[in-house]
Formats: structure tokens, C-alpha cells, sequence
């Protein structure tokens, strides 16, 4: 089995042109944790993750210094993060674009694409190894859906329903 087995053909992404209030409204919506970002042919960019959108809100002094260390003068007020949420709503998805995460190709075997969902702790962008295209997400529920359907690879299909990544 590979990796075309194990993949949603029909993830939610973003584009490039996205801003990060359409990232926030999709991450929000769907709970996901990561979106994978495209661009106008469908070329795999990259992943845009919580963490970065968070990032991005805290005062940066937190940023700074890796955490408040005591300091008061910082606002702990759900308005002001809201406040930095709506300063950056209108900038690129690419603010927070990863483009260092593994991927894999159709083909790559099961125990390999599952060793590397494991190590990397995210949805696992699939990717045309020619092309650069997008053509997958895999996800632990995508995993976790093949296996509790158990049976043969073709019986596992008649199974899928959409699922979050």
C-alpha cells in the first residue's frame, strides 16, 4: 500500500493570494490545525500552521524574549490579542508559510508516509513528484479512518467520508 491509498483527494487549502483572516475562518471552521497553501497551478508551497497564527498574536515582547518573565506592562486581555488578530487579517497567508515540512509522493510506501505523519506531527502534504501539484492531504484521521475500515485496500475505499486534517 502507499500513500495515494492512505490520502483525501479532496482537502481544504489555501492559496497564496489567501489572507490570514480566510486561514483563520477555514482553521476556525474546521478545526484544523494546519492548511496546506497553493498557488495558482495548484503547486505545493507549503503548510501554514495554529502555531504561527498564534505566534503572531502575543505581544512581542513575548516573542522576544520567549516568554513575559514577569513583566506586567504586557496586556493579558482577550480585546488586545483580538486587536493584533485584526492587524494582520489582511496579509498574506504567506506570513506564516512553511515551506520546510516533509512531503510525500503517490507512491511512497504506507510505513514510510505513517513514519513520517508520526515524526512530523501534522497533516502530510502528498505531492506530485513531477509536477509540484498538490494532490492529497494525509492526516492521523485519514490513517485512523483506513484503518478502522479494516478489510482489503479496494474494501477500505467504499469507507472513506470526508474528514479534518
Amino acid at each position: 500500500m502507499t500513500a495515494e491509498k492512505l490520502m483525501n483527494v479532496e482537502p481544504v487549502v489555501l492559496r497564496d493570494t489567501d489572507s490570514v483572516g480566510a486561514a483563520v475562518e477555514q482553521i476556525m471552521t474546521h478545526r484544523f490545525r494546519s492548511l496546506p497553501v497553493v498557488d495558482k497551478d495548484d503547486r505545493f508551497l507549503g503548510i501554514l500552521g495554529v502555531s504561527c497564527l498564534l505566534r503572531l498574536v502575543l505581544p512581542k515582547t513575548a516573542n522576544e524574549n520567549m516568554g513575559l518573565n514577569g513583566r506586567r506592562s504586557v496586556s493579558n486581555s482577550l480585546e488586545e490579542l483580538r486587536e493584533r488578530l485584526d492587524g494582520i487579517i489582511d496579509q498574506p497567508v504567506t506570513v506564516c508559510l512553511d515551506s520546510s515540512v516533509p512531503v510525500v509522493h503517490p507512491d511512497t510506501p504506507m510505513l514510510e508516509t505513517l513514519l513520517t505523519l508520526y515524526r512530523t506531527k501534522t497533516a502530510l502534504a502528498v505531492v506530485d513528484e513531477a509536477t509540484g501539484r498538490l494532490v492529497g492531504v494525509i492526516s492521523y484521521f485519514d490513517v485512523g479512518e483506513r484503518i478502522l475500515a479494516g478489510g482489503s485496500d479496494s474494501d477500505a475505499d467504499a469507507h472513506r467520508v470526508s474528514v479534518r486534517h
